[in-house]
C-alpha cells in the first residue's frame, strides 16, 4: 500500500480469503479506509456474532423444555436461591434486570402455568415470596442441562486455559460497564 501506516492487525485477511466473516469485514474496511483503526472490530464484532449464536442456542434449549428466555431467567434465579427456592419480587427484579410491573406480569404468568407460587413472607406480613414449584424445578433443570451441553459444544475449540483467559478478559471488559 502506498506507504500509508494502518492499525489493522497482522492477522488481516484479504476479501475472499480464509478466515471468519469478521476477518473479511476488517479486510474490506482496510481497503476502503486504510487509516481507520479497526482493532475494536476484531473483538467486539466477534462478541456480537457469538451473542447471536448464543441467543439461538439458548432459545432452542429453552423451547425444548417449554420455556421462553424470560421464564428461564426467573426460574433459574429462584433455583439458584437454594431450598426452599424462593425470593422476594424485589430480589427477582434485581437478578433479572427487569421492572416491578414486568416482574408482576412474569410471576402471574408463571403462576398460571403452575411453575411458581406466591406465599406470604414470614418475616414481613406485608411482603410476599415467590417460590419455585416442582414443575418449575423440572423445567429449569432440564433447560439448564441442555444449555450447558450446547455451550460446552460452542466452546469446544478452546482449551481449558484459553477458556479461563477469555473469561478473565471478558470480565475485565464487563466490570466497568456493569458498574454503570
Amino acid at each position: 500500500m502506498s506507504g500509508i501506516e494502518t492499525n489493522t492487525p497482522p492477522s488481516r485477511v484479504e476479501p475472499g480469503g480464509s478466515g471468519d466473516e469478521v476477518d473479511r469485514i476488517v479486510a474490506a474496511w482496510a481497503e476502503v479506509s486504510p487509516t481507520l483503526d479497526t482493532a475494536p472490530l476484531q473483538v467486539l464484532s466477534r462478541v456480537s456474532r457469538l451473542a447471536r449464536h448464543l441467543e439461538r442456542v439458548r432459545a432452542e434449549a429453552f423451547s425444548a423444555h417449554g420455556l421462553e428466555g424470560w421464564e428461564f431467567d426467573v426460574l433459574s434465579a429462584l433455583r439458584r436461591a437454594g431450598e426452599p427456592f424462593e425470593l422476594s419480587p424485589g430480589a427477582l427484579i434485581q437478578q433479572t434486570l427487569s421492572t416491578s410491573g414486568t416482574m408482576t406480569n412474569r410471576v402471574d404468568r408463571l403462576e398460571a402455568r403452575g411453575m411458581v407460587e406466591r406465599r406470604p413472607d414470614p418475616a414481613d406480613r406485608r411482603g410476599v415470596k415467590v417460590r419455585l414449584l416442582p414443575p418449575g424445578v423440572e423445567a429449569v433443570d432440564g433447560a439448564l442441562a441442555a444449555l450447558m451441553r450446547h455451550e460446552q459444544e460452542m466452546l469446544s475449540a478452546l482449551s481449558s486455559d484459553e477458556r479461563d483467559a477469555l473469561a478473565a478478559s471478558l470480565r475485565c471488559l464487563l466490570l466497568p460497564l456493569d458498574a454503570r
